[in-house]
């Protein structure tokens, strides 16, 4: 079995993490895992949502794929020596060590992302670049020869699902998935990436949420 690990932390964003979920575990050869500081309940960042952390970081020490999703969270844990160095420690041994949104944050904290180009949330491209990145505005960015993919913000990390799907499998396997999910956008506006999007909506969408 290929064991994906998903870390989990207080104040994380839940698609980030239940949406690549959603499209690994549909691989029979893939378990996935989500794991923490300590096992239980994790409340997601607007506290509305809890999920359950299934093991620790000392129970997973070998994954095969990390996926480390962002959220307001992310901001304390490029400072926490527990996930920085769980993460260090795995990545020598993963196939792919992956973030979406700002997970790309404690990835860059890591030591991860040093000389790499890299994709986050657009509102996090400054902190992106303070990490060792150089942040480009892609949805999903590839490093293969260092196993490093970073998605932008949280729907992003569906599409680099599906692109792991066909790493770890085939393409016939990841469009199969696309399939059974479901899964052709077709948005009533367009105004999902920055360079779409006016002056008023880019105000409106600094208020209404906190920094991802």
């Amino acid at each position: 079995m290929t064991q994906v690990a998903i870390p989990v932390f207080p104040r994380f964003t839940a698609l980030d993490a239940v949406g690549p979920y959603e499209v690994l575990q549909r691989l029979p050869s893939v378990d996935v895992v989500f794991v923490g500081h300590q096992r239980g309940e994790v409340r997601t960042a607007n506290h509305m949502l809890g999920m359950t952390c299934d093991a620790t970081f000392d129970e997973v020490s070998t994954p095969d794929v990390v996926v480390f999703p962002g959220g307001p969270g992310t901001r304390i844990l490029v400072e926490d020596q527990t996930f920085r160095g769980w993460l260090q420690s795995v990545h020598p041994h993963t196939k792919f060590t992956t973030s979406v949104c700002t997970g790309a944050l404690v990835l860059g904290a890591a030591g991860l992302l040093d000389g790499l180009t890299a994709t986050t949330h657009w509102r996090a491209a400054e902190q992106l670049n303070e990490l060792g990145a150089t942040y480009v505005p892609d949805r999903v960015v590839e490093h293969l020869p260092q196993r490093i993919i970073t998605a932008a913000g949280v729907s992003s990390g569906i599409d680099m699902a599906l692109r792991l799907a066909e790493l770890l499998v085939d393409r016939e396997a990841a469009e199969a998935i696309q399939l059974l999910i479901e899964y052709d956008p077709q948005p009533p506006f367009d105004s999902g990436a920055l360079a779409k999007a006016d002056t008023a909506t880019k105000a409106l969408a600094e208020f209404l949420s906190p920094l991802p």
